[in-house]
C-alpha cells in the first residue's frame, strides 16, 4: 500500500467527482447521502486554503441520453430512470460541493473522470502530478479514475470518509484492498496532517 507523505500542494490537484444529486439519492440511502457528503465542505475549504487546485468532475447526458450504447449495462438505470441530464436538478453538483467561481468543472460522459474529457490535458497544463480524489460511487467514479490515473502516473490519494458506494462491503473492500494497491487511502484528518502550514479540518480527528 502506498504511503502517505508530505504533499506539494502546488502539484497537486483534489477532484470532486460525481457529488450530484441524482448520485447521493437515487442510489444511497439517506444515511449514506448525508455520511457521503458530511465532510465535503471542510475537505474543500482545507484544498482551497493550501493553494490545491480544486477540479469538479460531473456526469451528464443530452436529452434522450444520446451518449449511452445500448452495449453499457452499467448506465442503464440512469437511461432507464432519466437522471443525470444536463441542466436538470439531479445532475446538479449538491450544494455543499459547489464549485467556486474559477474552478474548473469538467464534464464527463462515461465513468472514469478522463476517458472522453480533457481532465489530464488541464491537469499536464497547470503541472500536476498529485491526485486527490473523493467521491460517489467508491466502486464507479472513484475505482475507474484511481485505475487510469494510475496508468497515467499520477501519485494517487483517496479520501476515504469523503467516499461512499450503496454497497457497504464493496466499498469498504475496494478502499482496503483493491484502491490501496495503487492509492493512499486516507481520512480527511490525515490527509490535513500531510499538508503544510497548519491545514486543519473542523470535526475531524485523527
Amino acid at each position: 500500500m502506498p504511503e502517505l507523505s508530505d504533499i506539494d500542494t502546488w502539484t497537486a490537484a483534489l477532484l470532486l467527482m460525481d457529488y450530484q444529486v441524482d448520485a447521493l439519492t437515487r442510489f444511497m440511502t439517506a444515511a449514506q447521502s448525508a455520511a457521503a457528503i458530511a465532510r465535503v465542505p471542510d475537505l474543500i475549504a482545507m484544498a482551497r486554503d493550501a493553494g490545491m487546485m480544486v477540479i469538479h468532475v460531473v456526469v451528464e447526458f443530452r436529452p434522450g441520453h444520446l451518449e449511452l450504447s445500448p452495449l453499457d449495462p452499467m448506465f442503464e438505470p440512469v437511461r432507464a430512470n432519466g437522471l443525470m441530464v444536463a441542466g436538470s436538478e439531479g445532475a446538479a453538483i449538491h450544494p455543499a460541493a459547489a464549485a467556486r467561481e474559477g474552478e474548473p468543472i469538467v464534464v464527463k460522459r462515461r465513468v472514469s473522470a478522463f476517458v472522453g474529457t480533457d481532465l489530464e490535458t488541464l491537469l499536464r497544463a497547470n503541472g500536476i502530478d498529485t491526485l486527490v480524489l473523493a467521491g460517489v460511487h467508491t466502486s464507479g467514479v472513484v475505482l475507474s479514475t484511481v485505475r487510469h490515473a494510475g496508468d497515467l502516473d499520477y501519485r494517487l490519494v483517496v479520501v476515504r470518509d469523503c467516499c461512499a458506494d450503496p454497497d457497504a462491503k464493496l466499498h469498504a473492500l475496494l478502499l482496503d484492498v483493491v484502491i490501496a494497491r495503487q492509492a493512499a487511502v486516507v481520512t480527511a484528518a490525515q490527509l490535513a496532517g500531510a499538508l503544510p502550514g497548519e491545514s486543519s479540518l473542523n470535526g475531524c480527528s485523527q
